[in-house]
């Protein structure tokens, strides 16, 4: 039904606001007044995947304890949980992760920002038993890569922050947000159609690998490569997209990348029978449309 996603620096209080939302979501669900479908609600931590705290001493450990959450995040998302996710969440590259693993599944999204100073992160953490304290130098730097949450981007709204004085959460407010808020539809780059025609792969190949080159000569007219910006994408005289360029150099290595996972999200709904909410249009100007919202929404997010 739902994903909530907690948010916060370290040590600043997201486990006993992640109860005091279960315990909210609990009373209301067995109230008389609820009319509802039956819905469980769930939690899901670091302690409950045995992810040790020594693994954000390390990068190269942190990726795949991410890949983890991930996973067992998909596992657990379903039309009749509303599922707490009590972490970091700091990355709001993993925050959008999230977002589109919650479209895919057809569930809610919203996020609570568990709001503290870097200073009460540090004295509270200092209160905390040997077993659940970050090194020093581990918690410096997870509390200055920390990436707020923002009501502005759409993976993390709606959004609600529970201030360090603040008694309990916002209930009153987070649960219509999940009972009756919009639900985001699926991600347009894993859309499918119902019998995509004979020569699908030709045309999606021979389209993303266009609009690959038409990104890299436009990169290449700018006064700087990395200076970012709006460029035209002209396909053919009938067919002109425009996209938003990061303010950083985009490799080609990175465009093929991105054309690779699109196509093969493709291939894989289409081997499953994945069926759209329509019937989708796979046209050379409705699948380069879509290549260029799937880059788009990649570069916001990274």
């Amino acid at each position: 039904m739902a994903c909530i996603t907690i948010s916060g620096y370290p040590s600043s209080g997201k486990t006993r606001r992640a109860q005091q939302l279960r315990s909210y979501l609990e009373q209301r669900l067995t109230d008389p007044a609820y009319e509802g479908p039956k819905v469980n609600v769930s939690v899901l931590s670091d302690a409950d995947l045995n992810i040790e705290r020594a693994v954000y001493n390390d990068g190269r450990a942190e990726k795949p304890a991410r890949a983890a959450c991930l996973t067992a995040i998909n596992r657990r998302l379903s039309k009749d949980t509303l599922l707490i996710l009590d972490g970091m969440n700091y990355i709001k590259g993993y925050r959008y992760q999230i977002y589109c693993a919650a479209r895919e599944a057809g569930v809610r999204v919203c996020t609570v920002f568990v709001a503290c100073t870097p200073e009460q992160s540090k004295t509270w953490h200092d209160t905390r038993p040997a077993e659940e304290k970050y090194d020093s130098a581990t918690l410096d730097n997870l509390i200055t890569r920390y990436e707020e949450p923002s009501s502005m981007v759409r993976w993390d709204s709606p959004l609600f922050t529970v201030a360090s004085e603040d008694e309990d959460v916002p209930g009153d407010a987070i649960w219509p947000a999940i009972i009756s808020g919009v639900k985001r539809p699926p991600n347009r780059a894993t859309e499918t159609a119902v019998k995509p025609p004979t020569d699908i792969l030709h045309t999606l190949e021979q389209t993303t690998t266009s609009i690959v080159g038409l990104i890299r000569s436009a990169q290449q007219s700018l006064p700087s490569q990395d200076s970012g910006g709006t460029v035209s994408l002209p396909l053919s005289s009938e067919l002109k997209f425009s996209l938003i360029l990061p303010n950083r150099n985009v490799t080609t290595a990175e465009l093929q990348r991105l054309k690779r996972q699109f196509i093969t999200a493709h291939k894989k709904a289409m081997s499953q029978s994945v069926v759209g909410r329509a019937e989708m249009d796979w046209s050379e100007g409705k699948i380069a449309e879509k290549f260029v919202d799937y880059i788009e929404e990649t570069f916001n997010a990274s």
